[in-house]
């Protein structure tokens, strides 16, 4: 079960390197001028390639926790609080999975509508999620 955790950790770490990073490019993409295709193309290239990664990425993470979950049993007691809330950050997570792929679409067919200070707001909702999954796993505060 050692090997599951491990490798579920280096996909969930891996998955979220992109979550994090796939905002920053659509920063960019907000700021790029009208007349600047060349630039625009480039960065929606960059997008598009990252969130199909990402998305490759996931399905381990999401399968191994998945085995991890029903391997160890964890949630059916009131001792496992902490999962029932950890499952609920793991579906927030997918959420803004989602959210991206919609946004990424935006930028695709030229809908954005946000400026590139509200995709810089974006780009901190995934930190605050791996935080809180981090802290109720290792924590277990109920």
């Amino acid at each position: 079960m050692l090997w599951v955790k491990a490798f579920h950790i280096i996909f969930v770490a891996s998955w979220f390197a992109g979550l994090f990073y796939l905002p920053r490019i659509f920063v960019n993409l907000a700021m790029v001028p009208p007349d600047s295709v060349a630039e625009r193309e480039r960065l929606l290239l960059m997008a598009r390639k990252l969130m199909r990664f990402m998305t490759i990425l996931m399905v381990p993470a999401l399968g191994l926790g998945l085995w991890l979950w029903l391997g160890y049993g964890i949630g059916g007691n009131p001792q496992a609080d902490w999962m029932s809330l950890k499952l609920a950050v793991v579906v927030l997570t997918l959420g803004y999975h989602h959210l991206c792929m919609r946004h990424l679409k935006h930028f695709e067919s030229g809908q954005a509508s946000h400026s590139h200070v509200w995709y810089r707001w974006f780009n901190e909702a995934p930190v605050l999620l791996m935080v809180a999954a981090v802290l109720l796993v290792v924590l277990k505060p109920f």
